[in-house]
């Protein structure tokens, strides 16, 4: 498998075992709406550990002390309509403090370009860290059509998070936006004639909300 500089595997067991679940066609919607969710706050959980913190002082029920919280930049969760919308409240539980954004874009079938509908994210974005949303990363059109976007808005900080990752995917965000991370749970094989990632987990947005 290549190895890519824009790109951090996150190898937790928890994450690797929920991953296998997620993969398995027999798991039924809601259990794999769950997955989606957990997944993404244990990917949260890693690639938060470099937040900045600054001193607060607090009272315990016994004794005063000077403790922790999070400084810096506030952070915002974009996921991309539709199937990322089922990584959004796994994180939202781990952060319930984080804004949140919506960017819609959709893979034309036929050209395997992204075309856009919506987007509306939080304010002061020069200010905030972009958590950009979306379980597939296969062409990676999509994500790189999504940081542009947020780029344009006046994002400056934007992390990609992604459960499977195709190489080809992983490579167009390092040719478009070198600057932006990508962290993932997978690096899958490849893609197939249809843009889907092997062996990948299936359409996720089909399989969050039971469509077809």
């Amino acid at each position: 498998m290549p190895t890519f500089p824009n790109l951090t595997l996150l190898g937790h067991p928890l994450i690797k075992h929920k991953l296998s679940l997620l993969r398995d066609r027999r798991t039924p919607v809601k259990d794999f709406r769950d997955l989606v969710g957990e997944i993404a706050m244990l990917m949260a959980y890693e690639v938060t550990k470099d937040l900045p913190t600054e001193p607060v002082n607090l009272d315990t029920p016994l004794e005063h002390m000077t403790g922790e919280k999070v400084a810096g930049k506030k952070l915002a969760l974009v996921p991309v309509l539709r199937a990322g919308l089922g990584m959004v409240e796994g994180i939202l539980r781990l952060i319930p403090s984080a804004r949140v954004g919506h960017i819609g874009l959709y893979r034309n079938h036929e050209t395997l370009q992204p075309v856009d509908y919506y987007f509306k994210v939080p304010s002061a974005r020069e200010e905030r860290d972009f958590f950009l949303l979306d379980p597939m990363l296969a062409t990676g059109g999509s994500a790189a059509a999504a940081c542009t976007t947020l780029k344009q808005a006046g994002a400056r900080s934007i992390r990609l998070l992604c459960i499977v990752a195709a190489p080809e995917g992983v490579r167009k965000m390092l040719e478009t936006h070198p600057d932006v991370p990508v962290y993932a749970a997978a690096l899958d094989r490849q893609l197939n004639e249809y843009g889907y990632i092997l062996p990948g987990l299936g359409d996720a947005g089909d399989r969050l909300f039971g469509t077809r």
